[in-house]
């Protein structure tokens, strides 16, 4: 019996998971407009010390916004930052971001500017 009930935990588990609600629109509209800024960008993403081109560092971030949003809901897009954008899931390590001759910097602080800056040209509207 007790292994039944395991059974049947896991499956409302899996299913509730699998069923997790959508993103908001209007948050994916957020996230999908930092990750087209970084990709049409000249910038360069390092992760796990390799640098990668913006279309590359963009395919990568958008493989880790499905891996979430088939386990629960962003609520906004700084958390897609903090949860996806701004470290590696294997190692730990914070992403960066280099643009041209300027300075390296961390790319949570480099898509929270371009979060700002999306949000000011839409009247500071925020999900």
């Amino acid at each position: 019996m007790a292994r039944w009930s395991a059974f049947f935990m896991a499956l409302a588990t899996a299913c509730g998971i699998a069923f997790a609600d959508p993103t908001p629109a209007p948050v994916r509209a957020e996230i999908d407009a930092m990750l087209n800024r970084l990709e049409t960008s000249s910038c360069q993403f390092q992760r796990n010390g390799t640098w990668h081109d913006s279309a590359k560092a963009k395919a990568h971030l958008l493989d880790k916004l499905a891996y979430i949003e088939k386990r629960g809901t962003l609520q906004n897009a700084e958390q897609f930052i903090e949860l996806a954008a701004s470290r590696s899931s294997l190692s730990g390590r914070a992403y960066q971001v280099r643009c041209g001759g300027a300075a390296t910097v961390q790319s949570q602080q480099w898509l929270g500017d371009q979060l700002k800056s999306i949000r000011g040209a839409s009247g500071g509207a925020r999900p």
